[in-house]
């Protein structure tokens, strides 16, 4: 088996550290926050849930990066993770979400790759949330 290519997390919704909800705590068993960072891409809000595109234009989604802590629990801690983001689905069905590498620009103004969990929908269709930063809209 070959190794992943990252073992790094890029987070902008529920799994933030400020929101306490079960999805980070269970991330905060297996990574550590290395920074706040961004990606590319366009933040959009539907009843309440808040979800990534990717997008070449100049917007971007404020988050963290984690670094997983044992990089042989990928297959495991991953797997758990596409399990919490919907992506174990039955046949013929769509996961709401992909798991895919991007780029990452850290406040630091490093750029790396991290996995990330992009909506599998039109966002088109989708009001944005100009801040690109979930923190502020729920504020």
């Amino acid at each position: 088996m070959q190794p992943p290519v990252t073992t790094s997390l890029f987070v902008y919704s529920s799994l933030l550290k400020g929101f306490h909800q079960d999805g980070f705590h269970y991330i905060s068993q297996y990574f550590s926050r290395l920074t706040a960072a961004k990606v590319s891409g366009i933040l959009s809000e539907v009843n309440g849930e808040q979800f990534a595109t990717p997008s070449n234009s100049q917007s971007s989604i404020n988050g963290e990066l984690y670094q997983l802590n044992n990089p042989g629990d990928f297959s495991y801690v991953f797997g758990q993770l596409d399990d919490y983001e919907g992506l174990d689905v039955e046949p013929g069905e769509r996961p709401p979400y992909y798991r895919a590498l991007t780029k990452v620009l850290t406040d630091t103004g490093e750029e790396t790759l991290a996995w990330i969990y992009w909506f599998n929908r039109d966002p088109e269709v989708q009001p944005a949330l100009t801040a690109g930063d979930v923190t502020a809209s729920s504020a």
